[in-house]
């Protein structure tokens, strides 16, 4: 697996990361605004999530066969995958065809989301998260253009990532990690779901915020490295809260902190890094819905109907929120425009840290 020269940049990404989050607008805030992502355009009266606009001609023939949606994780370990299941189970009912996730995992996502960008068939999709915006100023030669090759669905939920370790830490809070730490520079490791992804910036943050010496172990998904982490074959780890929490709770992990900025409402017991001296620390993973450029406009508004519609199921709400997700949901232009600030905000970090991969 690649490897990230951290001993360079380590201090700097910390301050552009910090400097970023301070300025950034918040996810709920977004409206349709235009923009150069594929589909981030308005599309006046029949704009996707407009649940009385009626489905032009391509979309009421469509889909003729089975719905592929690939997952770039793992099978089995994902958030996504969990999110993207639970949103779809119901789905074959409306679509008369049933909606099959294909787990193409790798190179920090960068091959499902190629091969959907291939994809001509007009059944594909992908789901992405953060390292889709990532990648696009980190990764020097990717296999498809961010901007041009993909089009907005919907963005469907976020969550904040949890610092957990395994209970062999000699450490009951993040103070005490801390200084445990400092002693022993080094000493602890720490699992990512890969290189470049929001369990890795909030590890290296915890590093420049903190003074500490950790060494960074990358993993292909979470999944994999909350495997390690339980086996105590990794020390700590910054992971997705609905995934980590079941296992804090259960007394298999320790749980430092949470990354919003306010503690969670279904986990008042975790407290914020935030809280506890690191005023400025905010990370959180969110999940959407990317299509091929080429896809026509009306199966892309459908498409965005069915998961607004799923979203707004109570059990699914309920499910969803239980496990500390903050439901999302919204049209194409407010996802398009969701990833054109992310995309600015990770090219600033970047740039200004220096991050690269070898």
């Amino acid at each position: 697996m690649a490897t990230v020269r951290a001993n360079r940049w380590t201090r700097r990404v910390i301050a552009a990361l910090f400097t970023t989050a301070l300025s950034a607008p918040a996810i709920v805030a977004a409206q349709p605004t235009a923009g150069t992502l594929p589909g981030s355009q308005s599309t006046g009266g029949a704009a996707a999530g407009n649940t009385s606009a009626e489905p032009a001609t391509a979309a009421a023939a469509w889909p003729s066969r089975p719905v592929r949606l690939i997952v770039p994780f793992p099978a089995g370990g994902s958030t996504m995958e969990q999110v993207v299941r639970l949103l779809t189970q119901d789905m074959p009912r409306s679509l008369g065809h049933p909606v099959l996730i294909d787990n193409r995992p790798g190179a920090g996502t960068v091959i499902g989301v190629d091969q959907a960008a291939r994809s001509t068939d007009g059944h594909t999709f992908v789901g992405v998260a953060n390292s889709f915006t990532v990648n696009a100023s980190l990764v020097k030669t990717l296999p498809y253009d961010t901007l041009r090759d993909l089009r907005p669905i919907v963005l469907l939920a976020r969550t904040p990532n949890v610092l957990a370790a395994h209970p062999s830490v000699p450490a009951s809070t993040l103070t005490e990690l801390v200084a445990w730490a400092r002693a022993h520079p080094g000493k602890l490791s720490y699992a990512s779901f890969g290189n470049g992804t929001t369990a890795h910036f909030a590890g290296e943050m915890l590093k420049a915020a903190a003074g500490i010496d950790i060494v960074h172990i990358p993993y292909k998904g979470q999944g994999p490295g909350l495997t390690d982490l339980l086996a105590g074959n990794v020390d700590i780890m910054f992971g997705n809260l609905s995934d980590m929490l079941p296992h804090i709770r259960a007394g298999k992990l320790k749980g430092y902190g949470t990354t919003f900025l306010q503690r969670v409402a279904q986990t008042p017991e975790l407290p914020t890094i935030a809280e506890q001296g690191y005023p400025r620390f905010e990370t959180d993973s969110w999940y959407g819905l990317m299509a091929p450029a080429a896809t026509p406009r009306e199966v892309v508004t459908r498409l965005n109907l069915l998961f607004n519609q799923a979203l707004a199921e109570p059990a699914t709400r309920r499910s969803l929120t239980s496990q500390g997700f903050e439901v999302l949901g919204g049209t194409p232009e407010q996802f398009g425009a969701h990833l054109q600030r992310e995309i600015a905000k990770y090219a600033q970090i970047v740039r200004q840290s220096g991050m690269t991969i070898d």
